[in-house]
């Protein structure tokens, strides 16, 4: 049975591969933490998309998976329209900051985008931020740092980033003019979600991109007839790093 290939510049596509786990619980998976490389997040496009390609031929050639998942915002903004040129019948899904589902939430219209430098530098976001910014008003916060060190599961320093940029952001409420939905635009950032709840405070909506993934990945595999039935699927943990921080994350955050 062939699997669907995940992969991140690090731990952070775990919070994705949770998602896909459950509603894909037939499926078998391979996940590939780009470790060595990363954060992708601090550096420049060509770069990530090169890493980006590497690894997909490496999960295509190495693993023959049926399907991609890219976990990871960055990756997905500098290289998916690379992706698809390259691999046109390969089932693809992409991850990018939830705006969409935020407004849909959001009260006050007033929402508050937590992501990677690269992310909100992209051209990609750009587009999804203008089709958008008529409806709400986004508050865009670059979280340097935060996603190295969830990755390093150093705690001290991610609760001190968490309270900095979530006091960037501003005020947090339901009146108007502040902030009650913040988007987690980097697929770590779920795994800092109580220290992120802890400043914001308990009236606050997060909206992560997991869920949605998963369900378009069903959509396409299911279209692709290619979703497979048994009881439970396997997950083969891949890393250009430390293998024993992959499983001590894995094992922390989905029970693998």
């Amino acid at each position: 049975m062939k699997p669907i290939g995940v992969f991140d510049s690090g731990v952070g596509g775990l919070s994705i591969l949770k998602a896909l786990r459950a509603a894909l619980p037939g499926e078998d998976f391979v996940y590939l933490a780009d470790t060595r490389h990363a954060p992708y997040g601090e550096r420049g496009d060509d770069y990530v998309a090169d890493r980006s390609r590497a690894i997909f031929r490496q999960l295509i050639e190495e693993h023959a998976v049926k399907s991609m998942v890219v976990a990871c915002n960055t990756a997905t903004a500098a290289a998916i329209h690379l992706l698809r040129r390259d691999y046109p019948g390969l089932p693809l899904v992409g991850v990018e900051p939830a705006l969409k589902p935020a407004v849909a939430r959001s009260r006050t219209k007033r929402i508050g985008v937590l992501a990677t430098r690269g992310t909100l530098q992209s051209a990609k976001f750009g587009a999804l931020h203008d089709s958008l910014k008529e409806q709400a008003e986004f508050v865009l916060q670059p979280c340097d740092g935060l996603a190295a060190a969830i990755e390093a599961d150093d705690l001290e320093q991610v609760d001190a980033l968490c309270a900095k940029y979530i006091r960037a952001i501003g005020e947090y409420g339901s009146a108007p003019g502040q902030v009650d939905t913040l988007v987690l635009g980097c697929t770590h950032y779920p795994f800092a979600q109580a220290q992120l709840l802890a400043h914001a405070g308990p009236g606050v909506t997060l909206i992560e991109t997991g869920e949605p993934v998963a369900r378009q990945t069903h959509r396409l595999l299911e279209a692709a007839g290619l979703l497979e039935a048994q009881d439970q699927g396997r997950v083969e943990l891949l890393t250009t790093g430390s293998p024993a921080a992959l499983q001590a994350a894995a094992s922390r955050w989905l029970g693998l």
